[in-house]
């Protein structure tokens, strides 16, 4: 940032360099700054859509979603296919609600953020399958393939036979889900078929609205052999269980946003009858044993089976948890789609699933939703969420989310362990 502060004292009419400035103090949060940087660019040349889409971007994350749309319209009127510009109104759209402009814009990930796979078959265009066999691919992450999966009845229901193609850490989570006749881990072989969609591309196709969001909850269920493994474990501990993750996975761009410190739990362990259990695998694990306030976690990640599908072990544990809190990490996606009760931490400016001003997910009906009210404030979230669960365990307030959601259906399957 300081080889850019450096250039402008000498040029200031470098309005690359201002550009490039906002660039650097938008990845810092130092969002009002970067909107500075971004219209002094723009001052000095408005013809560039690029310098709107980045300007788009930072309003966006201000949550400025009306100005950041005119940003993004701004770039287009000199650019039509920026697919920048494009993408990036896909996503405002989509956080403020408005699916039927969203779904259909958002087609723009492919060759921006992604390339589409190529097949020899044609793309499904949402019409009666008529007995074929319909490919739909997984795309992006895990939590996007957990959340996306659920259209895969929905697939089923026009006719055809439904082949999925997923992740490997999801093959054998996924293997008994409502609507796959035949699932293949990437990497494997592809059966025979005549159709393709992506995950992603389903609420498009069906013309998904916030209204009609398919959230029938349980579509993944817990292998019964290994759920009664867990329950021997953590059955005797008297405590109100929850199951915490803090830490996404850092090679996502915008991870800096989502994840958070471990530490940020310190309120919940003061609470009497709390007993906190880490579901975090990889990444972030190296914090429970930093020297520091340390508090009591019990460790599960150190002892998921990574052999067995790690979320087939986690989806077993949750049904010993009497809360799941989470970052917006998979494991968010796979307890919300099991119908566990689930609280997801969430930064000031989420990702476009969350949508805004709500405390509760169109996508999943037992989540509970506790965002940063400033930028960069854990600690505010955190204290929120303290108080939400002491009145959880007084029995003062008690979240339908929560309360009366019904106990998620337990898969049978391999024999348990010893």
């Amino acid at each position: 940032m300081a080889c850019y502060q450096q250039v402008l004292q000498l040029r200031p009419d470098r309005a690359d360099a201002q550009n490039s400035l906002g660039n650097a103090l938008s990845l810092q949060g130092r969002l009002d700054e970067a909107v500075a940087c971004y219209r002094k660019s723009l001052q000095r040349r408005p013809g560039l859509a690029t310098f709107y889409v980045n300007l788009g971007n930072a309003l966006r994350g201000q949550g400025k979603l009306d100005e950041a749309v005119a940003s993004y319209e701004r770039a287009l009127q000199l650019k039509p296919d920026h697919p920048g510009a494009r993408w990036n109104r896909s996503l405002a759209w989509l956080l403020m609600g408005q699916y039927e402009l969203g779904w259909a814009e958002y087609e723009w990930r492919w060759g921006h953020r992604m390339d589409r796979p190529v097949f020899a078959q044609p793309p499904w265009d949402g019409q009666a399958l008529a007995g074929k066999t319909i490919l739909l691919h997984a795309e992006q992450g895990l939590g996007d393939t957990i959340q996306f999966i659920r259209f895969a009845p929905l697939v089923q229901r026009r006719g055809g036979r439904v082949l999925v193609v997923c992740q490997r850490p999801l093959a054998q989570l996924l293997s008994g889900c409502a609507g796959i006749d035949e699932l293949v881990a990437e990497g494997d072989p592809l059966p025979r078929f005549d159709v393709h969609a992506a995950l992603m591309g389903l609420p498009r196709i069906f013309g998904t609205t916030l209204a009609d969001v398919p959230a029938v909850v349980p579509y993944l269920d817990a292998d019964a052999a290994w759920v009664a493994h867990w329950r021997r474990e953590l059955g005797p501990i008297p405590e109100f269980k929850v199951g915490i993750v803090w830490q996404g996975n850092p090679q996502y761009s915008l991870d800096r946003l989502r994840s958070f410190r471990l530490a940020e739990f310190a309120p919940l362990a003061r609470l009497a009858g709390v007993r906190l259990f880490s579901l975090q695998r990889g990444p972030g694990t190296e914090q429970l044993h930093e020297p520091g306030d340390r508090f009591p976690v019990v460790d599960l990640g150190g002892r998921i089976r990574a052999t067995a599908g790690v979320f087939v072990d986690e989806a077993a544990v949750m049904m010993s948890l009497d809360l799941v809190i989470s970052s917006d990490t998979a494991i968010a996606h796979l307890a919300g789609a099991m119908g566990r009760p689930t609280w997801v931490v969430l930064p000031f400016a989420p990702d476009w699933r969350w949508l805004l001003d709500r405390d509760d997910s169109p996508w999943y009906p037992t989540m509970r939703l506790f965002r940063q009210e400033v930028w960069g404030d854990w600690a505010g979230v955190f204290a929120r969420i303290a108080s939400a669960l002491e009145d959880r365990l007084s029995g003062t307030v008690r979240s339908a989310s929560v309360a009366t959601e019904e106990a998620p259906r337990e898969r049978s399957g391999g024999a348990a362990p010893a």
